[in-house]
C-alpha cells in the first residue's frame, strides 16, 4: 500500500513542467489516504487547534506524511517549508498567527474536502552565499528575501553587482535584500519594492532607505541572475545578512540566486491562491 501511494505522489509531482517551476497544479488531487501530519507554532491557539484537529482527522509522523496542515502565522508557514525542504510533500496552512498571506482561512469542518480541492503552487527559494569579515563561508536557503542590513548607528555602504557587472559603485543606505514574487509582499513591500506576480520570471532588487544614489528605487532582475553585494568598509560600517531572518553577522560580501533544485509546495483554497492574493494587496 505504501508503495502505491508513493509512485502516486511521483506521478502528480511529474505532471508539473520542470522548465517552469512556478506552474500552477490546476485541480490535481492528494493521495487518497490523507495522511496528514499536522505542526503547530508555539502560540497557544495553534497548538489547541492542532489537538483538535488531530484527534479528528488522525496524524501520522512527517516522513510518513501525503500532505503536512500547519496551523500559525506567516513565520510559522516558512518555518514549516524549509523544515520539509527536500521531502516534495505539499503544505496546506491555516491561520492561527496575524497576517496569514501565506495561509488558509482557519477552518476545523470539511478539512479532506478542502485539500482535495486546493490549488497548488510550486516556488523556488533563493540562495544565499555569506563571507564573514572574520572568515569562512555560510549558506542558507530563503522563501521569502534575503537583506542586508546595517548593524551600527552609520549608514551601509554596498556595492551592487548582477551577474558579474558592477551596477551601482557606492549604495548608501540602511540595507537592501533581493525578494522573491512570493515574498514581495512582505519586507519588500514595506521598503517600498514593488510586488511581483507569483508566475514572474523577476527578482525585486529593493533598497532600504537608501540615500544614494538619492532616485535610485530599485530594480526588477531576471530570476536567474546572481547578485553580489560587496560591503564597502565593513569595519566602520558593519553589515549583517539575513535569509528569512536566519542572521549571518558581520559579513564582507554576499551573493544572492534563485535556486531552481529546491521547490516548494503549498496548498490554497480555490480562489484565494498566491496569484490572486499579490493582485489583491496592490488594491487593497
Amino acid at each position: 500500500m505504501a508503495d502505491r501511494y508513493a509512485t502516486e505522489r511521483a506521478l502528480a509531482f511529474r505532471i508539473v513542467a520542470a522548465d517552469n517551476p512556478w506552474e500552477t497544479w490546476g485541480t490535481l488531487r492528494p493521495m487518497p489516504s490523507h495522511r496528514i501530519c499536522f505542526v503547530a507554532s508555539d502560540a497557544q491557539l495553534a497548538r489547541a487547534a492542532r489537538d483538535r484537529l488531530a484527534a479528528k482527522y488522525g496524524e501520522v509522523p512527517l516522513d510518513q506524511a501525503a500532505v503536512v496542515v500547519a496551523l500559525g502565522g506567516d513565520g510559522f508557514m516558512l518555518q514549516t517549508l524549509h523544515a520539509v525542504e527536500g521531502r516534495e510533500v505539499p503544505v496546506y496552512g491555516m491561520n492561527r498567527g496575524t497576517v496569514g498571506f501565506l495561509m488558509n482561512a482557519f477552518r476545523e469542518g470539511d478539512l479532506r474536502e478542502r485539500i482535495d480541492r486546493a490549488e497548488h503552487f510550486i516556488i523556488n527559494p533563493l540562495r544565499m552565499r555569506a563571507a564573514p569579515v572574520a572568515g569562512g563561508l555560510e549558506e542558507a536557503l530563503a522563501i521569502n528575501e534575503v537583506s542586508l542590513l546595517r548593524m551600527g548607528p552609520q549608514a551601509a555602504k554596498l556595492r551592487v553587482s548582477v551577474d558579474g557587472r558592477v551596477r551601482i559603485e557606492e549604495l548608501v543606505c540602511d540595507g537592501a535584500l533581493v525578494a522573491t514574487p512570493a515574498g514581495s509582499t512582505a519586507y519588500n513591500y514595506s521598503a517600498h519594492g514593488p510586488v511581483l506576480p507569483i508566475g514572474a520570471e523577476v527578482l525585486a532588487l529593493t533598497a532600504i532607505a537608501p540615500f544614494r544614489p538619492r532616485r535610485w528605487r530599485g530594480a526588477l532582475i531576471p530570476k536567474d541572475a546572481r547578485v553580489r553585494f560587496d560591503v564597502v568598509d565593513p569595519e566602520k560600517r558593519p553589515v549583517r545578512a539575513d535569509a528569512d531572518s536566519r542572521p549571518v553577522q558581520a559579513v564582507a560580501w554576499v551573493e544572492v540566486a534563485s535556486e531552481p533544485a529546491v521547490r516548494h509546495h503549498l496548498l490554497f483554497d480555490p480562489g484565494h491562491g498566491l496569484d490572486e492574493r499579490l493582485i489583491r494587496e496592490q488594491f487593497a
